[in-house]
């Protein structure tokens, strides 16, 4: 058990450290205080969920009952979510994903590890995204140790605080997040940071390569959405722009942010860049409709800007699409006007579209090795995830355990 007076002053530390506004602390501490004196009014000084929802129920004038009578203000489930907060910190030691903020600051010497490590993740040889993803877990890892004596002092009890964090995630996600905090610490004890027993303490997470089944949109559905784009304005020259070449070229999300005026060869209709994931080189036609596209938004839609890039944001300040804007609310903005449903059983992300081009090429009977250098994937095996969503070729892959197999069936 922890006082109360204990367990406030930790979570205040850490909402701080977090960036949680001065406003917003103000509040949560004008809550702190109450809670306090109720806990002296009550005569007990130790936490528990228990005491903060006796607290809560005091101060809404019946809490439960106003629950059940779905009479709840706003107000009275903030309440709530303070008790939740100090029980959830009482219990992991941390802000659970459902309260944190996305700020991280490090100071020099964290960032000198940051750096370091990305040198020594580039040196094993590992994926320019795959450095890119680790570098910012670890510098989520080294901000959220600040409070708890830094990477030196890293322990079993501040690891397990880390992972609490992670509740909520996917299970993809805290299977990566889980293996950067794995590379991390090996290159801790490679480099002497810290000792080697402390890697042996992060627990594995299951692995859900290719559970599920890609999401895919129809042909239709793709029509319908190009179709509804408003091309009269600059924002839908853009964005038409951007939908062709996923739909069209199959580029990821992240290239075509990155996609720069340098990369179009004009004369020889060709698109030329280096993948953000996989760090190799690419090389694409210049499709006609794709084309006109990108030259209508260059020449009637795209605001004066000197960066590179060939896409930007239209508000200010203008400039490219930052790392976290995986341009998801433009597919969405241009699948609700053309009344094509969008809903929690489909993921509706830039993703989406590449899922469908490769689908549409496999049913097609496009060679997969062949899709697999459209799509820029390294390997077959990454490919070959897109069988799962066609229940067409799912058909022909039924087998007859009653007939020999044929020599001539390849992949």
């Amino acid at each position: 058990m922890v006082a109360v007076s204990e367990l406030v002053s930790g979570l205040d530390a850490e909402l701080v450290r977090l960036g949680y506004k001065p406003s917003t602390m103000l509040w949560y501490r004008g809550c702190w205080r109450r809670l306090e004196k109720y806990c002296v009014s009550v005569g007990v000084q130790e936490f528990s969920m228990d005491l903060a929802m006796s607290w809560v129920d005091e101060l809404c004038g019946g809490f439960f009952d106003k629950e059940q009578a779905g009479t709840l203000t706003a107000n009275e489930i903030y309440l709530f979510r303070v008790a939740q907060m100090l029980n959830d910190f009482a219990i992991h030691g941390a802000v659970l994903r459902r309260y944190s903020r996305t700020v991280n600051r490090l100071d020099d010497e964290q960032t000198a590890t940051v750096a370091r490590f990305r040198v020594w993740l580039e040196h094993a040889g590992s994926a320019a995204s795959t450095v890119r993803a680790y570098a910012t877990v670890a510098g989520e890892f080294l901000a959220f140790l600040q409070v708890r004596g830094g990477l030196a002092a890293v322990n079993v009890d501040g690891i397990d605080a880390f992972v609490a964090t992670l509740t909520g995630y996917q299970p993809k996600t805290v299977e990566h997040k889980l293996c950067a905090l794995r590379s991390l610490l090996r290159f801790a004890t490679d480099t002497g940071l810290i000792e080697a027993g402390v890697l042996e303490v992060v627990p594995a997470a299951k692995s859900v390569r290719q559970a599920t089944i890609p999401s895919v949109w129809n042909a239709g559905e793709v029509a319908k959405i190009v179709a509804a784009i408003d091309r009269a304005n600059p924002c839908g020259k853009r964005d038409y722009a951007i939908i062709l070449l996923i739909t069209r070229l199959g580029l990821r999300g992240v290239d075509v942010k990155r996609l720069r005026l340098a990369d179009l060869d004009w004369t020889g209709n060709r698109l030329r860049l280096i993948q953000a994931k996989t760090g190799r080189p690419v090389e694409l036609p210049l499709l006609k409709d794709v084309g006109w596209a990108i030259i209508d938004y260059l020449r009637y839609g795209r605001p004066p800007c000197e960066c590179p890039e060939v896409f930007v944001r239209h508000t200010a300040p203008i400039g490219p699409f930052s790392d976290q804007d995986h341009l998801h609310q433009i597919l969405v903005k241009h699948a609700r006007t053309a009344h094509v449903a969008v809903g929690e059983q489909r993921r509706h992300g830039m993703h989406s579209l590449r899922h469908t081009l490769a689908t549409r090429l496999m049913e097609q009977g496009t060679p997969i090795e062949q899709i697999a250098d459209i799509l820029g994937h390294q390997s077959t095996a990454s490919t070959g995830v897109y069988l799962k969503s066609s229940l067409g070729l799912l058909a022909q892959c039924a087998l007859d355990p009653d007939s020999a197999p044929s020599p001539a069936v390849t992949q």
